[in-house]
Formats: C-alpha cells, sequence, structure tokens
C-alpha cells in the first residue's frame, strides 16, 4: 500500500481554515489531521466540536483526529456526530483501554491509539491486534513545530516487528517534526502515514510540499 500525508490543520492559519482546507482538499493528501487538546493532558488547547463539525462539512478526505485530552471515554461519540472518521486516544487516557477501542469501533470509527516518546513500544503489545492504527509521537504533544526527535525511528522499527509478530494490520502513524528530510527515513523504518503540519502549512507552496511528500519513494 501506498503511504498517506495527512496534513494537520493545528498548523493552518485559523484567520483562514476554510482557505486551507480547500487547499489540503485540492492536494494529493489523504487524510485531514485534527489535533484536539483539552488544557489538562496536554497544555494547549485547540478545536472543539463545532470547529470540526464546519472542517467535516467542506473536506473531502477523511478526518483523522488525535485527542490529547483526559476522559475520552466520555466523547466518543461526540466526536463521531462531529464526523471524525478515525478517532486516537493516548495510552495513558484510558483505564481500560481494550473497552475504550471498541467503543470508537462500534460507533463506526477506525480506533487508535497514541504513545508518547516517553512510552515503551511493548506496552501496545496486547492492544495492537484490536486497532487499525499507531500513532507514534516524535516530539512531546501538545504544541506544533517542535523538533523531530531521532530515536522515534528506532521506535518504529520495533512497532513494526511487534504488529508483525501479533499479526496486526494496523497502519503506523507518525506525528512530530516530519519534513521532507526525514520522511523518507521514517517510511523506511515501516511508517505508513506521515502528520505534517508546519511543514505543509508553513510552505512557500503548500501543495508542492504536500506532493514531495506524496511521491516519495523508498526501495
Amino acid at each position: 500500500m501506498a503511504h498517506l500525508v495527512a496534513p494537520s490543520l493545528l498548523a493552518a492559519d485559523f484567520l483562514h481554515l476554510g482557505r486551507d482546507v480547500e487547499m489540503v482538499n485540492n492536494s494529493l493528501a489523504d487524510w485531514f489531521h485534527v489535533d484536539v487538546m483539552d488544557g489538562h493532558f496536554v497544555p494547549n488547547i485547540s478545536f472543539g466540536f463545532s470547529i470540526i463539525k464546519q472542517i467535516k462539512s467542506i473536506a473531502t478526505k477523511p478526518l483523522d483526529v488525535h485527542l490529547m485530552i483526559a476522559n475520552p471515554d466520555q466523547y466518543i461519540g461526540e466526536f463521531r456526530k462531529c464526523g471524525a472518521d478515525n478517532l486516537t486516544v493516548h495510552y495513558e487516557t484510558c483505564a481500560h483501554l481494550h473497552k475504550t477501542v471498541h467503543s470508537i469501533k462500534e460507533s463506526g470509527m477506525k480506533a487508535g491509539v497514541v504513545i508518547n516518546p516517553h512510552n515503551p513500544v511493548s506496552l501496545l503489545s496486547d492492544i495492537v491486534a484490536d486497532v487499525d492504527l499507531v500513532l507514534i509521537m516524535s516530539v512531546n504533544p501538545g504544541f506544533g513545530g517542535q523538533e523531530f526527535i531521532p530515536r522515534t525511528l528506532d521506535r518504529v522499527r520495533e512497532l513494526k516487528d511487534l504488529l508483525i509478530r501479533k499479526n496486526s494490520k494496523a497502519l503506523i502513524e507518525v506525528d512530530g517534526g516530519v519534513d521532507t528530510g526525514n520522511a523518507k527515513a521514517l517510511l523506511a523504518a515501516g511508517v505508513d502515514v506521515l502528520v505534517a503540519g508546519s511543514t505543509v502549512f508553513g510552505a512557500e507552496d503548500p501543495l508542492n510540499t504536500i506532493k514531495t511528500l506524496k511521491e516519495i519513494q523508498i526501495k
């Protein structure tokens, strides 16, 4: 399967959000990545339900919603109503992760789990067979524009081995500091989905940057 590119709307121009959504609609990108932060699990606050609904009303590609919030179980139904297609939750925010994952699936969304840079990949051993995607944070969550953590590459390789051992079909997604300089190495390590925020929306030519990320080839 060809890899996917998911521009992160956290880096979009919020004064011209509709314009930036339309730009992604007309690009080679595959998903919209939507970061939801509550000011508790992470120190930042971002998109709420009403904004996601408005994005969904004009988006022509799936919404990949990444919950950086406490108590995500309370809001699964609401995010489905807003138009989320994928819903990913952080490992440490779910007291009963298996139950949360299945609640997401039962609501009609694809379910993902996220691990932070300090989380060992082995934590996911008992859940990877149940999820549709695993998101590895390559920066500490909460703010865009951070520098990529190089050891992420080893974590991706470790996760890829775990998925194979567990016969999991989950996609591997990486978020944080992804750019045209490290994307090829990430794909070679086993990444399926590249999330790119500042790299896309901070570029002089965002459409060409998405095209560059999408057309990277690995042997």
